[in-house]
């Protein structure tokens, strides 16, 4: 959802893009918001809905929803919307079009005519929104910069970050990305650039084009309009093209290795950044790696192109920040690390992936898997050539070749180990696959080649030792909960510390599935993870960091704001991109949120930054479950209705307002607000009530035997010789040990196991990986199941047996154990 300033009413939408009025609008409203996404429909006053069709989503499903959440203007599409909108929408304004995608984007068309500030065009495969983000850091002391909020560079994205355009900015800059032939002409058309930046041309998106050259000149036509176009000289496929243009002049070459391009920039890197000069003009940036060398040398060209070389200007280079990269490193088996980079093979980035590998090898075994490389525009000879000349360089040391392409090269290839390939299945059946081991590998591989399926070969951890989780008694617990509550009362289904140890995604998505109103995670990774994984739940981020931010806002996450020092770090990294947030005030819990004395103070900020919607107030109750403490708690209660009615009294929308936890939800009816938050009792643990609503427990931590050994009484068993058996006997090692979560101060007999329904106590101390078992009294053998919790011993037992908490043990199951779904 985006805001204009243009002004336009409704009334005219039916005229301006040639569509049918089927409902009008008495009062005639100005369209200020343009909607997209029936989730995030933060501001429905002066907004538009836009009822997008597409391959995967159609807007029209969700009109009585908008219309629900006070949506009153509505942009439907021909032969999709239902037959009776009028009834099911009564007081809104309707207008119908044949495309709502193609109608947004003339809104936007018309909306960028009314400015004749500078507006510089960024596309390319790799680096545009580095780009785009780093020109807007350089730039913004000198100009007032309007740009894409993060990476909104598709025909939606595009311009809906027009729509942000106003009188009160000097330049924008606006990236554009494309996957199919004739898409770029909608996006030129809408941003009519002035100037132009061609980054990088891989391999994204080839699916969709002939070829690369293709989609180079399908690329180029977002320049149409522009004076000058900044291209990187160094790639040649690129190069070659635009001299062979009938008008090549408007086009502006970057170069590290030709000093006769317009713009020829030498690079020095020392330790910890690199030195970048252009003529007399010397920056410095804290990055060593290619990928951020070539997108700050992009910057300083176009700098140089448009004239902004001032001193000021160029300082901030050094403060260029670090932003996220496509490469991540992952851990793998048998203490290798993975460079997962499954998705393109082209020498530009290759050279970039082979950097990254470089940096984080850490004296491990650097091994590379490629593919054949498609359309480099060198011949087969000189492609592999040039491929081994980089591998050299890097001194790789194995090679695992996939294709027929690069196997049939295998002769220009000279690493100390290297093996060949015709196809991914042939080299998933080598026995070679198990010779892997302390290395650092970089997968690089051609779409078609399908490298994901290494990626997660790579990544498979075999561990004897699963968590099992029953999802029907999770649901059996949630609506024992829900039962509890007052009719229209919410609830925030608490998912935080991977779901309290049970799992991610998997928990999120049966709750969502069920209705629950709200996720909470407590970091913004978690929430990506939930996003990433389809759960469109809104989702609230309990502990938001300011380097999260940019996750928070690109996945459509809700952060907490407990202190006026986040709340101006999120007003910064906002932008001016809407967002909704939730307060937490301090009632007597002396944790986080804001005191009474700073309501005032509160309400005053938050008045002044309208792009901030208040979705919710909350408070911390410190002893909800302990009856010897309520007048404690009736007290949070009563200050915490109190100051929250400052706070919705001061803004005219309505703002959810909840306190109760799973201690306080039985216990304090008359507080449950409009919306509770569940955690705990999901998963089968009552802090108030051990037995009154007959929770379930949800999850059996269940590992086996790996050996069974025969003991004399005169043995020590296990570190620090602390174990022994009273008599002869036999213990069992089982595949289990603090490294997965189970307590070392369960050792030494504090603990038990249940082994054949039979009670094996621990002896000795607790290893890493593995844990020793008193089994002289039970028939047993290697492999059978051993129950670590569930049924017997509980959670409530074992935590009592080492003085904690139900919620420690639950959490310190380590996330290398694996999880297993069911339902009874």
């Amino acid at each position: 959802m985006q805001k204009s300033l243009n002004n336009i009413q409704f009334n005219q939408l039916a005229s301006a893009l040639q569509g049918n009025c089927l409902q009008a609008l008495e009062q005639n409203p100005a369209v200020l918001h343009l909607l997209t996404d029936s989730r995030k429909l933060l501001f429905a006053q002066n907004g538009l809905f836009i009822a997008i069709k597409g391959e995967r989503h159609n807007g029209h499903l969700y009109l009585k929803e908008a219309y629900a959440q006070g949506v009153r203007m509505f942009l439907v599409q021909h032969h999709e919307y239902p037959e009776n909108i009028q009834q099911s929408l009564p007081l809104a304004g309707i207008v119908a079009v044949n495309d709502c995608l193609l109608a947004l984007q003339k809104l936007a068309q018309l909306h960028r005519q009314q400015f004749n500030y500078p507006v510089v065009a960024i596309t390319g495969s790799n680096g545009k929104t580095i780009v785009k983000e780093w020109l807007a850091h350089l730039l913004k002391q000198q100009y007032m910069v309007v740009r894409n909020p993060k990476s909104y560079n598709s025909q939606l994205g595009v311009p809906l970050s027009v729509w942000q355009m106003t009188a009160q900015h000097s330049l924008a800059i606006f990236e554009a990305g494309i996957s199919l032939s004739n898409e770029m002409d909608k996006l030129a058309n809408i941003l009519q650039a002035n100037l132009g930046i061609l980054t990088l041309i891989g391999d994204a998106h080839d699916e969709g084009f002939e070829n690369k050259t293709q989609k180079l000149k399908e690329k180029l036509r977002l320049f149409e309009t522009c004076q000058q176009v900044l291209y990187p000289e160094d790639q040649p496929l690129v190069s070659n093209y635009i001299q062979s243009l009938v008008q090549p002049e408007k086009y502006k070459s970057w170069s590290r290795h030709n000093p006769s391009a317009a713009y020829y920039i030498s690079v020095q890197t020392e330790k910890n950044h690199s030195i970048l000069q252009y003529k007399s003009y010397i920056v410095n940036i804290p990055f060593t790696d290619e990928a951020a060398i070539w997108n700050a040398c992009t910057c300083l060209a176009f700098l140089a192109m448009s004239h902004n070389l001032a001193e000021s200007i160029l300082q901030k280079f050094a403060e260029l920040p670090s932003l996220d990269m496509r490469l991540q490193l992952k851990q793998g088996q048998q203490n290798c690390l993975l460079v997962n980079d499954a998705y393109s093979a082209d020498l530009g980035s290759l050279l970039i992936a082979l950097d990254f590998q470089q940096q984080h090898a850490q004296g491990k075994t650097k091994t590379v898997v490629l593919s054949d490389f498609l359309e480099s525009g060198l011949n087969q000879t000189a492609l592999y050539e040039r491929i081994a000349g980089y591998l050299n360089e890097y001194k790789i040391e194995k090679l695992i070749g996939i294709g027929e392409e690069i196997q049939a090269h295998a002769h220009v290839f000279s690493l100390p180990k290297q093996q060949f390939y015709a196809t991914v299945e042939e080299f998933l059946k080598s026995e070679r696959l198990l010779n892997f081991s302390d290395e650092i590998i970089l997968l690089k591989g051609a779409r078609k080649f399908a490298f994901e399926r290494l990626g997660k070969w790579f990544e498979k951890q075999v561990h004897q030792t699963v968590f099992e989780i029953n999802l029907t008694a999770l649901l059996q617990n949630f609506n024992a909960y829900k039962k509890l509550l007052k009719p229209k009362v919410k609830v925030m289904a608490m998912v935080k510390a991977f779901s309290y140890g049970a799992g991610s995604y998997e928990i999120a998505r049966i709750l969502s599935y069920h209705k629950a109103d709200y996720l909470t995670v407590a970091y913004a990774d978690e929430g990506v993870t939930l996003r990433e994984a389809g759960i469109q739940t809104p989702i609230m981020v309990m502990n938001p960091e300011p380097a999260s931010f940019d996750a928070i806002l690109r996945y459509n996450l809700e952060p907490e704001v407990y202190h006026f020092e986040i709340l101006e770090a999120l007003i910064h990294a906002a932008d001016g991109e809407e967002i909704g947030i939730h307060i937490e005030l301090d009632t007597g819990m002396k944790r986080l949120g804001f005191e009474a004395q700073e309501i005032p103070a509160l309400i005053e900020r938050l008045s002044a930054e309208k792009h901030l919607k208040i979705n919710s107030i909350f408070t911390h109750l410190a002893a909800s479950e302990a009856q010897e403490h309520d007048a404690f708690t009736l007290q949070q209660i009563d200050t915490f209705n109190a100051l929250s009615a400052q706070i919705t009294a001061a803004f005219p929308y309505p703002i959810l307002r909840h306190c109760l936890n799973s201690g306080g939800i039985a216990r304090f009816p008359q507080a449950q607000f409009d919306m509770v938050r569940l955690g705990i009792g999901l998963y089968g643990i009552d802090p108030a009530h051990p037995s009154s609503l007959a929770l379930e427990p949800i999850g059996c931590l269940k590992t086996i035997i790996s050996q069974i050994r025969e003991i004399a009484p005169s043995e020590s068993i296990g570190y620090g010789r602390k174990g022994s058996l009273n008599s002869q006997g036999k213990i069992a090692i089982v595949a289990i040990g603090y490294a997965d979560g189970l307590d070392r101060k369960l050792s030494n007999g504090n603990g038990y196991m249940l082994v054949n329904k039979q009670k094996a106590p621990i002896v000795g101390n607790i290893c890493m990986d593995m844990t020793m078992l008193d089994v002289s009294h039970i028939n047993c053998q290697p492999g059978d199941e051993v129950i670590v919790f569930g049924e017997s011993p509980t959670l409530a037992e074992l935590s009592a047996q080492i003085g904690t908490i139900p919620y420690e043990i639950l959490t310190g199951v380590s996330q290398r154990v694996k999880r297993v779904y069911f339902y009874e």
